[in-house]
């Protein structure tokens, strides 16, 4: 044993530590960093060992942090999209509320004097007014689908970079690892914190193997990284619903397959499918609900009087279609389309038309629940909640489905059809100065049309009642899903994060330390020089 072995030995110690401590230093804001330690060793043949620099850092933590902050961005991709129809709906000046109070008070003038012309225009300009507002806001509700939809591509995007990055960093890391026989940090912090930005887009499970590189794959257990390997996600038209997109998945076998929504649980893309399904979807049904109830009614009692030209009353309001897609994957050529028989019957909801061994099955989109449907083998029809689907002479497979939305489309169509204050059949016979019809329409503000027990009033302020229970239990989640985050990012910082004042007081311990070696070897110098002065 040597007394420069030592004190060389002692130096190479102090020069990792500054190393490692400086790196500390300078990599205190970078996002991803985990703080790095010396470890030292006993060397009884040459003072002190470096066993390696290791960094600071707890998978344990890590993967509660990731699945903490993929919720929080979930919860807040929500909560900013639903806050768009909030808005919306609860402004007085875009809201429907106050064009529909305008249109029965103006229904009311008429009714006192039906002969007046002026009191006939403004229950033609109201019902215009009217229109134009369910329109428009069906056209904002149709532009934020749209951007949904690209929002979606857009993640998915990102998510295929990310597992592409991350499966050439499991490949670098491995061939560091070959190389140098230690763990390479800095290609270790890179991928740790890209996962980390993954979870923050989608529900993704994490397993490292015992060389070290990372498997990644969707919470059905389908692989997205397995190695140097990437299986990346697609988006597509909707096999189902050509309106919107949907996630495919490329499988080990290269097929494309369909992914349902619930495999997105965490991130900002269940975020936006959420959003999509639960309050999207639903309040265009709702919307739509309320145009085919009003509009039903409206048109059925002004079709039971007579106009000032005492010709019989006309339908006043025009209505949308019912949309019924053929699903791209059926392997029948059978077609359907949809008749509403029953509009105050109508729930707020689209349904799913599925052939099965046993025969149809009907499922509704918004909760997932069967429906009691009666097939007329006759005629070929199968009819449920109001509704009436007509399949064409096609055949019709097992597997064989269709998406049934009656409501979705009745909004944009909506229409005032009179032109002419004449037109509106005020009276129920020809005498003068008859308002019975009049008075039965501006009656139509009470009635229980909309399902049966709920006015139009109602229905609205009870959408927008729904609407306020949503942002009001999301906000609730994102207060307690960012109080978590936040408590285990302090952990992870405590654990991993770099301290400045340790940092400073390592920075002069390894110094000294430094110092203290290079002491020992110029004393060892100096005593060499005086045994060979002796001479």
């Amino acid at each position: 044993m040597s007394i420069f072995s030592i004190g060389l030995s002692g130096l190479r110690a102090a020069q990792a530590g500054l190393y490692a401590t400086s790196n500390n230093i300078s990599n205190v804001n970078t996002d991803g960093y985990n703080r790095e330690l010396v470890n030292l060793s006993e060397n009884r043949m040459q003072g002190v060992e470096v066993d390696g620099i290791t960094r600071q850092f707890n998978q344990f933590v890590a993967t509660r942090l990731n699945a903490a902050s993929g919720s929080y961005e979930s919860l807040e991709t929500y909560y900013s999209q639903v806050r768009q129809i909030d808005n919306v709906l609860s402004d007085e000046r875009s809201g429907l509320n106050a064009v529909m109070e305008k249109f029965f008070g103006a229904l009311s003038q008429f009714a006192g004097n039906p002969a007046d012309p002026s009191a006939r225009e403004g229950v033609l300009g109201t019902a215009s007014t009217l229109t134009a507002q369910f329109r428009s806001f069906d056209n904002y509700l149709r532009d934020i689908e749209t951007s949904v939809n690209s929002q979606v591509k857009f993640e998915v995007d990102a998510i295929n970079t990310m597992t592409g990055q991350v499966a050439s960093l499991n490949e670098e890391i491995l061939m560091a690892r070959a190389v140098s026989g230690v763990a390479p940090n800095s290609l270790l912090n890179q991928r740790d914190q890209i996962v980390h930005e993954l979870s923050q887009k989608m529900d993704v499970r994490v397993y490292e193997q015992k060389s070290g590189s990372y498997t990644l794959s969707l919470s059905n257990g389908s692989p997205l990284v397995a190695g140097d390997r990437v299986y990346q996600l697609e988006t597509v038209t909707d096999p189902a619903d050509p309106s919107r997109v949907s996630i495919m998945y490329n499988d080990v076998a290269g097929n494309p397959v369909q992914l349902k929504d619930s495999v997105f649980s965490r991130g900002a893309v269940a975020g936006l499918l959420e959003f999509r399904a639960q309050s999207l979807d639903k309040i265009r049904d709702q919307l739509g609900q309320m145009v085919v109830a009003f509009a039903s009614a409206f048109n059925e009692q002004h079709m039971a009087g007579t106009d000032l030209n005492q010709q019989p009353g006309q339908a006043m309001f025009s209505l949308g279609q019912t949309v019924t897609n053929t699903n791209l994957q059926n392997a029948g050529t059978a077609t359907a389309t949809t008749t509403i028989t029953d509009p105050q019957a109508l729930l707020a909801t689209g349904y799913d038309v599925k052939q099965t061994a046993t025969g149809l099955e009907v499922t509704r989109l918004d909760n997932g629940k069967q429906v009691a449907a009666t097939f007329d083998a006759g005629t070929n029809t199968l009819s449920f909640n109001g509704l009436e689907v007509a399949f064409d002479a096609g055949t019709l497979v097992d597997g064989d489905r269709f998406r049934v939305n009656p409501l979705r489309e009745q909004a944009a169509n909506f229409d005032l059809l009179l032109t002419e204050g004449s037109e509106l059949a005020a009276a129920q016979s020809n005498a003068s100065g008859d308002n019975r019809n009049a008075l039965a329409l501006s009656q139509l503000q009470g009635d229980l049309i909309v399902e049966g027990n709920a006015t139009v009033s109602q229905a609205y302020g009870a959408m927008i009642s729904s609407l306020g229970n949503q942002i009001n239990v999301v906000q609730a989640n994102m207060a307690a899903q960012q109080g978590l985050t936040e408590q285990l990012e302090g952990l992870q910082q405590s654990e991993s994060g770099v301290n400045l004042d340790e940092e400073a007081a390592n920075l002069i311990r390894y110094q000294q330390y430094y110092q203290a070696n290079a002491k020992v070897i110029e004393t060892g110098s100096t005593l060499l020089d005086t045994i060979l002065s002796l001479r």
